[in-house]
């Protein structure tokens, strides 16, 4: 669990919480992202206890502590302050709210400094949170995290802000909007990486005088001074972070180091004069303005509360980094971090498996593979299924594509895609179909055909593509399926389109009656765009009706409509993890290694959306669905 660290908005989210009470105040706008340290832990359930064990940035290691998994005894160990009480606090939160057992925490290793301004205590508040949401199976969203978090933190003495619980998000920046009691949280997607140092000043600050003197000047201004904190933390903040926001998704370092230097100019001019005495802070802008760091540096302004505690520079590139690094730590004897904010990655590869038998469309399977059975294109050309996902794929922008295939079925898909006809066949050809016998040449040099030897279910097949995915994200689409968008927007560009903007894994998914189920991969899930964008909370591989009623209705649809998968996936490279897992240990469904469960666990590790397509799926696996595949695309063509 990595600490947060504010690039911008401080105080925006107390002062945003004020609108509660006087509407004209302006809204709270933070943008936070996860550090490079954090908390390690290893978890597992006790049968009626709390138990932590930690170990210290300093290298010290403090507990066991234990505590009976009773509400009473959390809340009192949460009102005693210090640090087993945020673990207690939050316990005691999920107790009150969910039917949970114990659980059993081995903080094993801390890299992340404490009270430096990097939400330490709210790593561990986060951590817990999480731990019990794993291990119980609570199907709580990361959203759903952060507010258990926070609500656990603040049954402890600590008043924590409400951005800081934020480090759920994990390493990719996010901009927080607080409105009152509401908070809105909006991932932001990076097009060039950004490097970044955090200063340790060795100083000291009172944060509890600086956060008593600026609540002061809230939720009514008395007088000039108070009337410029609540300007600086309104209207001038935001302005600042929302073109901090748009710089971000630039990538323009340059222009988050001016907007830096702003801040920081801005902060002092408004809120300094409220808490003189903690936030004039000589040894900030002593090193903020040391000469020898800045033909390194684009700007850089002070970090969490201000005062003398840490400092923040974004600097030009990885090597000057490392340079400032050395010169701080050279000339002031203070501690560094590095911070990288990593662009998100585009997704440049697609994995389709087409290794099955086809056993439900024997005997035309003994003569043709299924995934080579002919479809009438939009312009009328005949050509096999294969092709038709593949250009799918590359139109919305794939670059190379993986075949998972039978080695005995290997020459079979080489000869067509890589092939040409002979001589006497192409010469008989018009010029038109010569001209695409070209195209499917070039459209064979990006794929590249991996064998499945043994057919081991879905999961297995999609783990036999590891190796040439690499440590990459992909678009995984199944062989048995055809697509059609109901706009321009090819279905798959509108999953990549989405993984874009949350930064994590993303499935389609249709809306399918409760009488058909049984024949599909399932989810539920929260509504994150109403009828449109959904934070999955479980999948569920073929429900029957009973359990779908239960545990798998979302909210808004009609009571015998289900959200199935659609046939496409984006998925990051950690899902190779688990099916590895379940592959060494003989981890079987019905027999095979399947997927679905191990989504299901990526999902826990770092969120899942699912977006309702639009367009249309068709399944060619089964005679009947092939048949009304190709009389409904025809018509979805028209």
């Amino acid at each position: 669990m990595p600490g947060r660290i504010c690039l911008f908005g401080e105080h925006s989210d107390w002062a945003g919480g004020y609108r509660r009470t006087n509407a004209s105040l302006k809204r709270g706008y933070t943008i936070i992202t996860g550090t490079s340290q954090g908390l390690y832990a290893e978890v597992k359930p006790h049968p009626t206890k709390l138990i932590l064990s930690t170990s210290l940035s300093d290298g010290t290691s403090e507990g066991p502590f234990e505590l009976p998994m009773e509400r009473g005894a959390l809340r009192e160990e949460a009102e005693k302050g210090g640090f087993f009480s945020y673990a207690a606090g939050v316990a005691y939160q999920v107790l009150t709210h969910y039917r949970v057992r114990g659980l059993e925490i081995n903080n094993y290793h801390t890299d992340l400094p404490v009270k430096k301004g990097l939400s330490s205590s709210a790593a561990v508040c986060v951590l817990v949170a999480r731990a019990f949401n794993r291990i119980y199976d609570l199907k709580m969203t990361v959203r759903g995290e952060m507010e258990c978090a926070y609500l656990g933190e603040i049954t402890t003495p600590s008043r924590c802000g409400r951005m800081d619980q934020g480090c759920a998000y994990g390493n990719r920046p996010i901009m927080m909007t607080f409105d009152g009691d509401q908070i809105d949280v909006q991932p932001l997607s990076i097009s060039k990486d950004l490097f970044f140092v955090i200063v340790d000043l060795g100083a000291s600050k009172d944060t509890k005088e600086i956060l008593n003197r600026l609540n002061h000047c809230y939720p009514f201004a008395e007088g000039e001074l108070q009337k410029n904190v609540q300007k600086y933390l309104g209207r001038i903040n935001a302005q600042i972070t929302r073109e901090a926001s748009d710089a971000l998704r630039k990538g323009d370092a340059p222009r988050i180091g001016s907007l830096m230097n702003t801040a920081q100019a801005e902060f002092d001019k408004h809120l300094q004069p409220a808490c003189p005495s903690q936030l004039t802070a000589p040894v900030l802008h002593k090193v903020l303005n040391y000469e020898p760091v800045q033909p390194y540096i684009l700007g850089g302004k002070g970090v969490g509360s201000q005062g003398d505690g840490s400092a923040q520079f974004i600097v030009k590139d990885e090597a000057s980094q490392q340079k400032v690094m050395d010169i701080i730590e050279r000339d002031f004897q203070m501690s560094c971090l590095k911070l990288a904010i990593q662009s998100g990655r585009r997704v440049k590869k697609a994995v389709i498996p087409a290794a099955g038998f086809g056993t439900r469309l024997f005997p035309a399977s003994k003569a043709v593979k299924k995934e080579l059975f002919p479809i009438i294109d939009r312009q009328g050309r005949a050509k096999p299924v294969i092709m038709a996902i593949v250009e799918e794929a590359i139109s919305a922008g794939i670059e190379e594509v993986c075949l998972i295939v039978q080695n005995s079925d290997r020459r079979l898909f080489e000869e067509f895609f890589s092939a040409p006809p002979p001589v006497e066949n192409f010469n008989k050809l018009s010029r038109a179909d010569q001209e695409y016998c070209r195209y499917l040449l070039d459209l064979g040099h990006r794929i590249t055909l991996v064998t499945q030897d043994v057919q081991e279910g879905f999961g297995h097949a999609v783990f036999c593509a590891r190796e040439w995915v690499g440590n990459e994200p992909f678009l995984l689409m199944l062989g048995d399926h055809l697509y059609a968008s109901n706009s321009e927007t090819p279905c798959a560009r509108q999953l990549l389109d989405v993984y874009d903007r949350a930064g994590h894994s993303v499935v389609g998914l249709k809306t399918t009656p409760a009488s058909e189920i049984h024949k599909f991969g399932c989810v539920n899930g929260i509504w994150q765009e109403h009828g449109s964008l959904l934070s999955v909370t479980a999948f569920h591989e073929k429900p029957d009706i009973d359990y779908a009623r239960e545990h798998l209705h979302v909210e808004g649809l009609e009571t015998n409509q289900f959200l199935t998968l659609f046939g496409q996936y984006v998925i990051t490279p950690n899902i190779f993890h688990y099916l590895e897992e379940h592959i060494a240990h003989n981890v079987r469904e019905r027999g095979e290694f399947q997927l679905t469960s191990c989504l299901d666990k990526l999902r826990q590790e770092e969120g899942f959306s699912g977006y309702l397509v639009k367009g249309k799926c068709f399944d060619i696996g089964v005679p009947e669905a092939y048949r009304k595949s190709m009389n409904a695309l025809q018509a979805a063509y028209q």
